[in-house]
């Protein structure tokens, strides 16, 4: 591992890889063999949250384009540019018992760059609610942290919601469907090990959002497999 603040990072296990922008890992379970080595690049990073002692979110890289190989079975894919998607950390000293987590994103009209989308709403103590949204687009961000649920189901798997932020009146309706049969279920082990529990996910998830901003007209954006839908509590 690297040095306490040094640069660049990395972590290295029995072979397995991980640095600021790059990663490599090869692994066989159940008679079959996955390997990649990738490196990503992006435009865009940010903190979703900063929470002390309860944790961090943050996202390094919000529009990553991913470049390499990756092989299953003897069966190989290598480009320079092999899809595009998120990088993202988080830490804590326990998992949530309750969190929802979407991005979405949406290439631009000329083909260069990304609209980029991230929203994310978990318990805290005292029965409170982190909820934050973050939309990047043309050059600027957008941040919302006041959130209305228009609709929440594990089946259908959707997350539906209007954000707002303080200021103005700029304001972001976002849509994100995971609902068919790429929607999977996972059990999560416990951080004591006490047992497991459920989490719903769709890393081929749908999107629609469509950005107000006052005297201007509607911008919208959509995805049709760009996007990620997570959940687990009630």
């Amino acid at each position: 591992m690297s040095g306490r603040f040094a640069a660049p990072f990395f972590l290295e296990c029995g072979g397995q890889r991980i640095e600021e922008n790059a990663c490599r890992a090869a692994i066989e379970v159940e008679g079959h063999r996955i390997s990649w080595e990738l490196r990503y690049r992006s435009s865009q990073s940010y903190s979703m949250s900063e929470k002390g002692w309860i944790g961090f979110t943050r996202t390094p890289h919000a529009d990553a384009v991913f470049s390499g190989r990756i092989s299953l079975d003897g069966r190989a894919w290598e480009s320079d540019a092999l899809g595009f998607g998120l990088q993202g950390h988080n830490c804590g000293y326990r998992h949530r018992r309750l969190w929802r987590w979407a991005h979405a994103l949406v290439p631009s009209a000329s083909g260069k760059g990304f609209s980029s989308f991230e929203s994310v709403e978990y318990e805290m103590p005292l029965g409170l609610r982190f909820r934050r949204a973050r939309l990047w687009h043309d050059g600027e961000l957008y941040d919302y942290r006041r959130m209305k649920t228009i609709e929440r189901s594990v089946n259908p798997f959707r997350w539906v919601a209007e954000w707002s932020r303080r200021g103005d009146a700029t304001t972001l309706a976002a849509r994100v469907d995971g609902a068919g049969v790429l929607a999977h279920r996972l059990a999560y082990v416990k951080t004591d090990c006490s047992g497991t529990f459920e989490v719903t996910n769709n890393s081929l998830a749908s999107a629609k959002l469509a950005l107000q901003r006052p005297g201007q007209a509607a911008i919208e954006l959509s995805t049709d497999g760009g996007a990620v839908l997570e959940m687990a509590g009630g």
